[in-house]
């Protein structure tokens, strides 16, 4: 057997048995996984497909199934490679009718609307701090239905500037779903029922995921997800957020923020996949912001009642009890939307969770490619979906031979204190590397100082390689504006920063940044890390 072949099928094996590994949790594996998936194709498959001849008779040199920021940018780059492309998206009503226009979850009901919510529970806390400044604010009263219009209002001006921008390049586009009948060939049904039938010589599925419902009564009928809440025309009132996911923690923190009492039902563990002290950590501020958390626990039934209110029945370690809401917001996962587009007649494998395994974003089927949250061992992150549609089109098309860099990607959960991370969270780099060190600080904001917010409720820690120079794997930092932060950081990451060429780096004063470029404590050394003073 190809040493190749080994690698690939190991990749392979890493990939589909990652998520069964309970000692070591996923990322290690999941990493290690993927980037043999990603190697080894560089070496052994040629990066287009090549079975057919670019000259063909279909439809369409390029068919993209998924409207979202990925098939946008796959069929957007293709298109001005000069190439004849097809968007299909359709999205399928949440239980309570929510839909949306062209552009996916990012845009419609995730990352877009999300930011905007968390900056108006920010600006609720801004409001507070203000009269420490000297503004004289009364007592300020937010406006749920007002908040709401103007976030839809955005998302309607993206949703029509990204159709604009597809006709621009000359994208057709249908507001369809598309079904595969064989492997080149779609079946796409609008909303009318109005069948049309589309062949292509290559497609890219980019179908996304949707939010996961608990299989118990009442949980549809009763329930809403993220799919929902950023389009209510009534505010959620006293909201209950089942799940720990950080789209969980992120609506609880702005709904909390915006003045609705919220409580958490955890399961298990905050944002599983993360740093766990950064978690615990965004935990805690949590709850001392308001935010209350019940631990340990599952619901099992939800009830209507005569008020109009829900019962929630759940089960815990400490028994089972119930609890009376407004509104049940479900944020346990979300499943890819994979099993309703005919993968099957397409000869599409997919792995048990309805992900696909690819190399470097092609199926088992050759002209077949998937790229986005529905690829297996990938991160689901909006810019990681873009690029890679950006650097597949571009191999097919352009010539290109940049495979996507899965590795060192940035992300940010937008909790009322913003937790930034890049690279290894602290466990995993104690399982992969043999000799670790974390530097690590608290720090308060000089914002905060004249507000006379809490102390030692940020925090950052840089995580590094002791036998490779000291070099950075892990970056973490909890305070405002953590996303900005990060970016940057990242970028360094990326070049191979060492912890020597961290310290070397002059701070801008008074900034948090700055805070990363004074690392001085470390945690084998056991001193103290809050910070005193500027």
């Amino acid at each position: 057997v190809r040493p190749v072949c080994m690698l690939r099928a190991l990749a392979q094996a890493l990939s589909r048995q990652h998520t069964a590994v309970t000692t070591l949790r996923t990322r290690p594996f999941q990493r290690l996984g993927t980037t043999l998936c990603h190697l080894a194709p560089a070496m052994a498959d040629k990066w287009v497909d090549d079975a057919e001849p670019e000259a063909h008779s279909y439809d369409y040199d390029l068919i993209v199934i998924g409207g979202g920021s990925g098939g946008l940018a796959a069929s957007k780059e293709a298109a001005t490679l000069g190439k004849k492309v097809a968007v299909f998206d359709f999205v399928t009503p949440t239980p309570i009718g929510t839909k949306w226009g062209l552009g996916g979850t990012c845009v419609n009901v995730g990352c877009i609307p999300k930011k905007l919510m968390h900056t108006a529970a920010l600006h609720g806390e801004a409001l507070k701090d203000a009269e420490a400044y000297g503004w004289e604010v009364g007592t300020p009263k937010h406006n749920w239905e007002k908040l709401v219009q103007e976030v839809q209002d955005h998302i309607g001006s993206l949703n029509w500037g990204y159709r604009v921008s597809l006709r621009e390049k000359s994208v057709t586009y249908e507001n369809a779903r598309a079904v595969f009948k064989d492997a080149h060939t779609v079946e796409a049904t609008n909303a009318k029922k109005v069948v049309k039938t589309h062949t292509a010589r290559r497609f890219i599925i980019a179908t996304g995921g949707r939010p996961r419902y608990p299989d118990i009564p009442g949980a549809r009928e009763y329930g809403i997800t993220s799919d929902d809440i950023f389009s209510l025309e009534k505010p959620p009132g006293e909201t209950l957020v089942v799940g720990a996911s950080y789209v969980a923690l992120e609506c609880a923190g702005f709904l909390q923020g915006l003045g609705y009492r919220t409580t958490v039902m955890v399961r298990s563990i905050l944002l599983r996949g993360f740093d766990q002290q950064m978690a615990e950590m965004i935990g805690d501020y949590m709850q001392g912001h308001g935010v209350q958390f019940i631990r340990e626990s599952v619901p099992t039934c939800l009830n209507k009642l005569d008020s109009g209110r829900i019962r929630v029945d759940y089960k815990g370690a400490g028994g089972e009890a119930s609890l009376e809401v407004d509104t049940v917001l479900f944020a346990i996962g979300r499943d890819p939307e994979t099993g309703r587009i005919g993968l099957d007649q397409a000869g599409v494998t997919t792995a048990p969770d309805g992900k696909l395994i690819v190399t470097n974003e092609r199926t088992n089927v050759p002209h077949i490619y998937a790229i986005g949250d529905i690829v297996k061992g990938t991160p689901e992150l909006t810019p990681v979906a873009i690029a890679a549609g950006r650097l597949l089109a571009q191999r097919l098309y352009k010539g290109s031979t940049t495979p996507m860099d899965y590795k060192t990607v940035c992300t940010t959960v937008f909790t009322p204190l913003e937790y930034g991370c890049c690279g290894y969270s602290e466990e995993e780099a104690r399982q992969v590397f043999p000799d670790v060190e974390v530097y690590h600080t608290f720090f308060k904001p000089l914002e905060w100082t004249v507000a006379h917010r809490e102390d030692n409720a940020c925090y950052t820690k840089v995580i590094v390689n002791k036998a490779d120079s000291e070099r950075v794997v892990g970056f973490h930092i909890l305070g405002p504006n953590a996303g900005e932060i990060t970016q940057g950081f990242g970028t360094a990451m990326k070049c191979g920063m060492t912890m020597a060429q961290l310290s070397s780096t002059i701070g801008i004063h008074p900034t948090c940044a700055e805070e990363v470029t004074d690392l001085v404590v470390t945690k084998s050394s056991g001193e103290a890390a809050q910070k005193k003073g500027c």
